[in-house]
C-alpha cells in the first residue's frame, strides 16, 4: 500500500514543474493572445490605409488612361455644347431686332401667258420705271393675240405691289386700318397683250395691271379710294404725258362702265375714249387696263386657267 501510494503520489518539485510548465504555456498563451489583439486591432487602421491607397493608386490609373482622356473630352464638349446652346436661345428671346428671314412662296404665274420678261428698276424713280416698261411694251415679240408678262426686278429681286406703290409713291392703300390685314396680294403681274389691232403708241397699248385681292367687297372702298390719284400714278405707264391737254385728267371722276359682261369703273377723255379703267374680272381678281381688247384677253386667260400645249 506504501509503495502504491508512493507510485500515485506525485513528487513535489514533479509537481511544481508542472505547474510552472502550465504557468509557463499560460504566459505564452496570454502573450500570444495579446500580441493576436494588438495586430487585430492595428489590421483594421492598415487595411483602410491600404484601401485608401488603393483607391488612390486606381483613380490615378484611370487619369492617366486613354479612355479615361476620351470620357473627359467628351464630357467637356457636351458641357461646352449646351452652355453654347443655353447662350444662343438666350440670345435669341431676348433680342428684339433679330432679321428674320421668310421664307419665299413657290413661285405661279397668276394667268398664262406666252413670254415672259424682267426688266431692272434699281435706282429708278417712277418716270425712269415707266419708260422702262413702256419701252418693253412697245417693242414686245409675243405673237399677235398673245400676253407677255413683264416682272420689274430691283437688286435681282421681283418687285411686290407693296414695294410698287412705294416706288411710284403712289396713294393706294391696301391694308385695313382695324387689323392690319392686306386686301391685295403682294404678288401681281404688269405685262401688255399684243391685240390684233396696233396699239395706239400716244397711249401706251395694251399694257395691263393684273391684281389678285382677298375679295370683291374687301378692295372695293380702297379701289373707289385710289381713283383720285390712280391716273396721276399711272399715267406715264400708260403713255399719256401730263400737259395743259391733259391735267383735266387729275380732276376727273370715273364712270362706271362693263367690259365684257363685268363690272368695271373707267376714265374717259373728252372724246368718250378710255385713258385707264379697272375691271373686277371675278371677286379675287382685278385688271387695270386702257383698251377693251387686253380686258377681254385677260379675262379669258383668267376663266379658262389654261396652259398652251
Amino acid at each position: 500500500m506504501a509503495e502504491e501510494n508512493k507510485e500515485n503520489t506525485i513528487p513535489a518539485h514533479n509537481a511544481s514543474s508542472i505547474a510552472g510548465a502550465g504557468g509557463k504555456n499560460k504566459k505564452v498563451e496570454t502573450y500570444a493572445e495579446d500580441i493576436a489583439k494588438a495586430i487585430e486591432d492595428d489590421k483594421g487602421g492598415l487595411i483602410r490605409k491600404i484601401i485608401h491607397l488603393e483607391e488612390e493608386h486606381e483613380i490615378e490609373k484611370k487619369s492617366v488612361s486613354p479612355e479615361a482622356k476620351r470620357n473627359k473630352i467628351f464630357v467637356s464638349a457636351g458641357v461646352l455644347l449646351v452652355l453654347t446652346t443655353s447662350a444662343l436661345l438666350f440670345y435669341l428671346f431676348l433680342k428684339d431686332d433679330i432679321n428674320t428671314v421668310e421664307i419665299e412662296k413657290q413661285f405661279t404665274p397668276l394667268i398664262f401667258y406666252n413670254r415672259s420678261d424682267f426688266i431692272e428698276v434699281s435706282g429708278f424713280n417712277k418716270e425712269k420705271m415707266a419708260q422702262a416698261t413702256l419701252s418693253a411694251v412697245l417693242n414686245t415679240k409675243v405673237k399677235t393675240g398673245g400676253v407677255e408678262g413683264m416682272y420689274l426686278l430691283e437688286n435681282k429681286k421681283v418687285v411686290g405691289f407693296k414695294r410698287f406703290i412705294e416706288l411710284i409713291k403712289g396713294s393706294f392703300v391696301s391694308r385695313n386700318p382695324l387689323d392690319n390685314s392686306s386686301f391685295v396680294e403682294d404678288h401681281f403681274l404688269v405685262g401688255v397683250v399684243n391685240s390684233k389691232t396696233q396699239p395706239d403708241v400716244s397711249r401706251g397699248g395694251d399694257f395691263f395691271i393684273l391684281l389678285k385681292v382677298r375679295s370683291f367687297t374687301d378692295v372695293f372702298d380702297s379701289m373707289r379710294a385710289w381713283e383720285n390719284k390712280m391716273f396721276l400714278d399711272l399715267h406715264e405707264f400708260f403713255g399719256v404725258a401730263l400737259s395743259s391737254e391733259t391735267e383735266y385728267l387729275l380732276t376727273k371722276d370715273f364712270e362706271n362702265g362693263v367690259v365684257e359682261n363685268k363690272n368695271a369703273r373707267v376714265l374717259y377723255n373728252k372724246d368718250q375714249e378710255v385713258v385707264v379703267m379697272y375691271i373686277f374680272a371675278d371677286d379675287n381678281s382685278i385688271i387695270i387696263t386702257n383698251t377693251s381688247a387686253a380686258a377681254q384677253e385677260i379675262i379669258l386667260r383668267l376663266a379658262s386657267n389654261q396652259v398652251e400645249k
